[in-house]
């Protein structure tokens, strides 16, 4: 795990600009097969939960989940790893209303569309739906953050919005919080909740 981390840091760093040496000499010592592209942190910290409560080790299949930093970071990334870099297969989630950025992405890396699973909203929607609001807020009850929940939805704002769209406006009020409900999100599912564009990527890696 600490190995394909590396190679996660090797393919930011060559994404920013730097010489992609290291990410390319690790892809070969790692046998990386496959990089499933995600918007962010919270993405990752999803899919590797729900990875792994599947009993599935994607760093042991040669399989390393990036975060790009945003939809918009899709050509660079399909570029670096993909038909025009590094030959890896490509597969990723992505949010409904950034779909286009990633088709454009896909299409100048040359790179399969198949693989790629749309989510309505984004993830954190899909996760939030699956569960319910009710069992949403018994994990946020338990992580201590009920009082902060409470507080959110007394806000003019928020209020009078249906109520998975106030929890998801919620999970990213505060720095981190998206992250680690990512992950508690992920544990909480039984088999038959997971979402379908999560349970369609894992199928397909």
């Amino acid at each position: 795990m600490a190995d394909m981390r590396a190679f996660r840091d090797a393919v930011t760093s060559w994404a920013a600009g730097h010489p992609g040496g290291p990410a390319s000499e690790l892809a070969v010592r790692l046998r990386v097969r496959t990089a499933v592209l995600l918007e962010g942190p919270s993405d990752l910290a999803a899919v590797e939960t729900l990875a792994a409560r599947h009993g599935r080790d994607l760093p042991a299949e040669g399989v390393c989940v990036v975060p790009m930093g945003g939809a918009m970071n899709i050509s660079r990334y399909a570029g670096l790893l993909g038909p025009p870099g590094l030959g890896l297969r490509l597969a990723g989630l992505c949010d409904e209303n950034e779909q286009s950025f990633y088709d454009r992405g896909l299409e100048r890396a040359r790179a399969p569309r198949q693989g790629f699973f749309v989510c309505v909203t984004d993830l954190e929607d899909e996760l939030i739906r699956a569960l319910g609001v009710t069992q949403v807020e018994e994990i946020v009850e338990a992580e201590g953050d009920l009082p902060a929940w409470q507080t959110f939805l007394r806000q003019p704002a928020h209020q009078g919005r249906p109520p998975e769209r106030q929890m998801r406006r919620f999970l990213g009020t505060k720095k981190g919080r998206k992250i680690r409900y990512g992950r508690l999100l992920a544990e909480a599912l039984d088999s038959e909740q997971v979402p379908a564009p999560l349970h369609n990527l894992l199928a397909s890696l």
